[in-house]
């Protein structure tokens, strides 16, 4: 086949044509993500157990769905917690557990419990899932609740009706809630009980099917509407109808509160109250897309909202893909430079192109497969194009090479193609293979970390194996009509210069000392296996530090404060206060210091922690707001616009906020 691509050119152009029209068509369909969406191999059981204690939920409810979850098979850990008004139950499963099949089971035994108490509402349960958060937004200002409440919901609503988006929530946000004060005095009067006044209330609020009238013209459908929906239609509901035609209504012996639900959850964007909108990327969808739609919304609607109001974008994190492709892309074009440059210094400057195209024919064809393969453009793929960058390029540059050299033997473009490409190709396909088996044990690891990692042998591995088929197809191919190389031009004598340097560098530095080292075997394995101990030495006595995950420069800072269980809201806003105070203070140490501005954002959530919850080892999507939690999350300036790191900052801002003695974790 080496043969037959070398004589045959047009079919190595079609092969090539194919694999970069195939990858530039399969990058338009490849969606963009941050992290690949997986799932957690968890199940989460909420059973909500409103005005309980939390000894009354771990009893009532945490010990019964752990009683009926024990020993199902699959499971490997059961972790249980019970706050106030809430009990949750977080079940680890073995791995290679199937989570539908254990799910199914967990949501039998649970439904089968019949002892709860009967104040608890229905169970929740749900895989989780690390669904991927894309972009907020906040809407904030010196407004009323109900205000910014329905104006955060309007900007809900249409987020979730734009083609690019599909998955928004309301956060940091107290529920509606219609509260009805019933008066003891009241039902006296009147002779009622507080179950008389639950019964009106149930049965006057309907919307009913009524069946339906036929006649000869046609059908009729009947239904009775009465749901209430507002304060004022609650108060309106008859409680009693007496036999002189009069009505004691709701609001007779009651006070209906039309408002929000007695929750600890409040939030504050710049200070001022906030409403945070989260949207979330659903399967298929794109990040960038999502992104792009969401920013030209918020800068249309900015305009619309009511005085005093704002929109804004808060943690774009599809900033960070477009980051991370744009380094791809930077370094992919720096190395195609650097290879053709260094080629045409020694040889042709069309055979240092046509070696240089193995980097974007190897990358494009990884990415022809990528849909194939279930894989998105995300941090991880991105790291696995830069990781494997340096490694497509060489075996074009060894065959290229050879090539080269057999074609400059006698002068024969065709036959040194074949002879040059068929004598180095079994080292060529042997070293591919090798760092093929070096990466394929990644595919096998397993646990959460293995569905993250498994990504980097699916783009490394193509991307060989196609830098293999450009190198011993396409390349001989492109290079068997290379015309011999014209002596005594200005580019000639250039080239020679180096060329020549090159060789007096081979020949008297390079060749003595292999030869000594061959002469002085044993010295020289000597040499290599106390290098190896030595390394070994150095890393195992701790001279070099082990980092699994190397600390990145990060455009926010976060604290989190984690009070003891049962603490007021009002306390834990103290808490919140001091440390918004500390990083107001090193704002203004940063502004008197180098005379800007490295805050552009600072965000805190009072009974939730957002942030925390998103970057946790369970995943987005598991969030459990409670009045002793607190978050303060500052954006920062590029890093590049900044003379302290984010790391830095984030120290000088603990110094200055100090310890608070209340708090069980500040971090």
């Amino acid at each position: 086949m080496l043969t037959w691509f070398a004589r045959n050119s047009v079919a190595a152009n079609l092969l090539m044509a194919f694999i970069l029209i195939g990858g530039l068509i399969a990058s338009t369909n490849v969606t963009s993500e941050v992290m690949p969406e997986i799932s957690l191999d968890r199940i989460h059981v909420e059973v909500p157990y409103l005005g309980a204690a939390p000894d009354e939920v771990e009893e009532g409810v945490c010990v019964r769905i752990e009683e009926a979850v024990y020993g199902i098979d699959g499971i490997k850990q059961i972790v249980s917690t019970a706050s106030e008004g809430m009990g949750s139950v977080l079940i680890e499963l073995e791995l290679g557990a199937d989570i539908r099949r254990v799910l199914d089971d967990v949501k039998t035994r649970v439904d089968a419990i019949d002892t709860f108490p009967v104040e608890t509402e229905k169970p929740i349960i749900r895989e989780l899932v690390a669904r991927p958060q894309v972009v907020d937004l906040a809407v904030s200002g010196y407004a009323d609740e109900f205000v910014l409440k329905e104006v955060a919901q309007r900007v809900c609503d249409d987020l979730a009706a734009l083609p690019a988006v599909s998955l928004v929530e309301v956060t940091s946000a107290r529920p509606y809630e219609i509260s009805i004060e019933v008066s003891e005095t009241a039902l006296r009067r009147h002779g009622l009980t507080f179950d008389d006044v639950a019964a009106a209330v149930r049965n006057s609020s309907p919307d009913l099917p009524g069946g339906s009238v036929r006649s000869a013209s046609g059908e009729v459908l009947l239904r009775t509407i009465g749901q209430a929906y507002r304060g004022d239609e609650y108060a309106a509901l008859p409680l009693l109808a007496r036999a002189d035609g009069t009505r004691l209504v709701l609001g007779d012996v009651a006070n209906v509160v039309d408002g929000f639900a007695e929750t600890d959850q409040a939030a504050r964007f710049n200070l001022a109250p906030t409403v945070l909108l989260s949207v979330f990327r659903a399967e298929q969808q794109d990040a960038l897309d999502i992104a792009d739609a969401v920013l030209e919304y918020a800068e249309r609607t900015q305009a619309t909202l009511p005085a005093g109001i704002s929109l804004t974008v808060w943690q774009n994190v599809a900033e960070v893909i477009d980051s991370q492709l744009g380094l791809m892309l930077r370094t992919g074009g720096t190395g195609f430079l650097l290879v053709f440059i260094l080629l045409s210094l020694f040889l042709q400057l069309r055979l240092a192109f046509w070696v240089s195209l193995g980097i974007p024919i190897s990358f494009l064809g990884a990415i022809m497969l990528m849909p194939g393969l279930g894989l998105t453009i995300n941090f991880m793929t991105l790291f696995a194009f830069i990781l494997v960058l340096g490694i497509v390029v060489d075996d074009a540059i060894i065959v290229g090479e050879n090539i080269h050299t057999h074609q400059e033997r006698h002068g024969q473009a065709l036959r040194g193609s074949i002879e040059g490409a068929r004598e180095i190709s079994t080292p060529v396909i042997f070293a591919v293979l090798t760092t093929v088996a070096a990466f394929m044990p990644l595919l096998f690891v397993p646990g959460m970390m293995g569905k993250v990692f498994r990504v980097i042998p699916l783009i490394v591995v193509p991307c060989l194996l196609f830098s293999l088929v450009e190198s011993l197809w396409i390349l001989p191919a492109h290079l068997s009509n290379l015309s011999p190389r014209r002596r005594g031009g200005a580019w000639w004598h250039f080239q020679q210069r180096f060329s020549d340097g090159l060789k007096w560098f081979i020949r008297g530095v390079y060749r003595p000392v292999l030869e000594v080292g061959l002469q002085w075997r044993y010295a020289t394995a000597a040499l290599g296996v106390s290098t190896l101990i030595v390394t070994v030495g150095i890393v195992l006595g701790g001279w070099t530090s082990f980092h699994f995950f190397p600390a990145m420069e990060a455009p926010f800072m976060a604290a989190s404060v984690t009070m003891p269980q049962g603490t007021p809201a009002h306390e834990t806003a103290d808490a919140v206060r001091r440390i918004e105070a500390g990083a107001d203070q090193l704002r203004s140490e940063l502004i008197d210091a180098t005379g800007e501005d490295y805050f552009v954002n600072i965000f805190a959530a009072i009974g939730d922690q957002p942030l925390a919850s998103r970057q946790g080892p369970m995943g987005p999507g598991f969030n459990s707001g409670a009045a002793h939690l607190g978050e303060v999350v500052v954006e920062l300036t590029a890093s590049d616009n900044r003379a302290y790191s984010s790391e830095q900052l984030g120290n000088r801002w603990r110094e200055i906020t100090g310890p608070i003695p209340e708090a069980v974790d500040l971090k």
